[in-house]
Order: C-alpha cells, then sequence, then structure tokens
C-alpha cells in the first residue's frame, strides 16, 4: 500500500531474460538505463548528466508480452513499484534499485509501434536485431 509508484523513461540496457519459475509463472526480468539530460547554458546545448540502473521484474502476461515485444536499445516507459535493495557481497555495501513493472510500453516520442490485442505474446518473437518475426515459428 505505501510502496513507491514511480514512471521511469530509458532505454533496454541488456537482453530480456524469460523463463518459467518452477511453479509455472512466467517470469521477465531486464536492465533499463535512464540517462538525466541538462541544458548547458555555457555550451548552448544539451548534455548527459549521469545514468541510472534499475532492473525491471515482471510476471505472468506481462512477463510473457515483454519477451516477445522487447529488444537491447529500445526507448520504454516502464511504470511500478520502486524497491530499493542494500546488499552486501564480499565485505563491500551496494544498492541496487529494482521495479516490480505493472505496465511497460514503448517511447512513442521516438519512434513508431504497432500494438496488436490477443493472447499473450510467445517469447523471442523479436530476434536480437529488433526485427519481428525471427523466431514466429509455432
Amino acid at each position: 500500500m505505501y510502496e513507491a509508484h514511480v514512471t521511469v523513461v530509458g532505454n533496454v540496457a541488456t537482453d530480456v531474460d524469460y523463463h518459467v519459475s518452477a511453479s509455472g509463472v512466467p517470469v521477465a526480468r531486464f536492465r533499463l538505463a535512464s540517462t538525466v539530460r541538462r541544458f548547458s547554458r555555457q555550451q548552448g546545448s544539451w548534455t548527459d548528466a549521469f545514468t541510472s540502473f534499475y532492473t525491471v521484474w515482471a510476471w505472468r502476461s506481462l512477463a510473457a508480452n515483454i519477451g516477445s515485444s522487447v529488444s537491447r536499445g529500445e526507448p520504454l516507459l516502464v511504470q511500478g513499484q520502486l524497491r530499493i535493495q542494500e546488499n552486501e557481497r564480499d565485505g563491500r555495501r551496494y544498492l541496487s534499485a529494482d521495479l516490480m513493472a505493472s505496465s511497460v510500453g514503448h517511447d512513442l516520442s521516438r519512434g513508431t509501434a504497432v500494438f496488436m490485442r490477443g493472447s499473450p505474446g510467445k517469447p523471442g518473437l523479436v530476434d536480437s536485431a529488433g526485427g519481428a518475426g525471427a523466431a514466429a515459428q509455432p
């Protein structure tokens, strides 16, 4: 109830890791890179400031649709619950930002898309070059 719900705009930084859990639930995971851009008055142009990385998690039909629709490098909007995790590994502490996705969509300010309503997607229908239909064999 009191989780932080956020919308993050960024680019897919890794291939989508899609699998079905031992309990039969589809799961998708990928990294999203979101770069802050600022206008420099001195240079008179926009410059990149810093990049934040989020691990995006999705389940069930959203996971299956992500697996068949999303490729590395594509611009996305992801909405969901933000969870900051503090962990320790090899004596070093680090923070990670996980985003439990409730909605994912392509950023149409940077391109076009075709929406197809119907049965859940079949992961692997988008090849690594971003073309649809590479693995369209049933």
